[in-house]
């Protein structure tokens, strides 16, 4: 059985892998939790990408990048990515799935491209064209990259956590709240 949001947690979380759609909230969460819990946030974009959207890394730097987050006693881990991922996966503490609605991601992820353009966030080199193939991307992800994703992860539904809208995200900040003040009386 699948965890929704507002179950308690178990044990002190300290690896938390947070997986999602383009504009889903991922970032957002990793650094609430990152500030909240005073654990390093990794983006998976970063280990991915090279300077631009539309350049892979080579695979061996990248794997090397991923091993150094992994290597590390706490770390938050956020990206869409999965098919590389089962080492992250069986070493984190919590899986997070966030299932934001398809239309809300295609507005954040036009409003981002705005705002990187507009330089009023940091990027990496992203045309409109780059943009153009992410919304692409992002229509078939629920039925293609997600249900794949949450098919790799089965075998870890013991810790996997489903958001699927703002109320449960508050829910979940809220547990995590009391999980940490309870963890720093101790």
């Amino acid at each position: 059985m699948k965890q929704k949001a507002g179950n308690a947690l178990q044990k002190k979380i300290k690896k938390i892998h947070i997986i999602g759609g383009a504009g889903s909230g991922k970032t957002y969460l990793a650094r609430v939790l990152s500030d909240k819990l005073a654990i390093p946030a990794a983006d998976l974009d970063n280990l991915f990408w090279n300077k631009s959207y539309g350049t892979k890394k080579d695979l061996v730097i990248r794997d090397r990048e991923l091993e150094a987050v992994l290597s590390k006693d706490a770390w938050i881990m956020e990206g869409v990515y999965y098919g590389w991922l089962d080492t992250s996966f069986e070493k984190a503490d919590q899986i997070i799935v966030l299932h934001t609605n398809m239309h809300l991601r295609q507005m954040r992820i036009i409003l981002r491209f705005l705002k990187r353009k507009l330089r009023i966030l940091p990027t990496k080199k992203e045309s409109l064209k780059d943009l153009m193939q992410l919304l692409k991307w992002n229509t078939k992800y629920d039925t293609n990259n997600l249900a794949k994703a949450l098919r790799k992860i089965e075998a870890y539904e013991e810790k996997v956590v489903h958001i699927y809208n703002k109320r449960e995200l508050n829910q979940f900040l809220k547990k995590y709240q009391v999980k940490i003040n309870n963890v720093s009386r101790k």
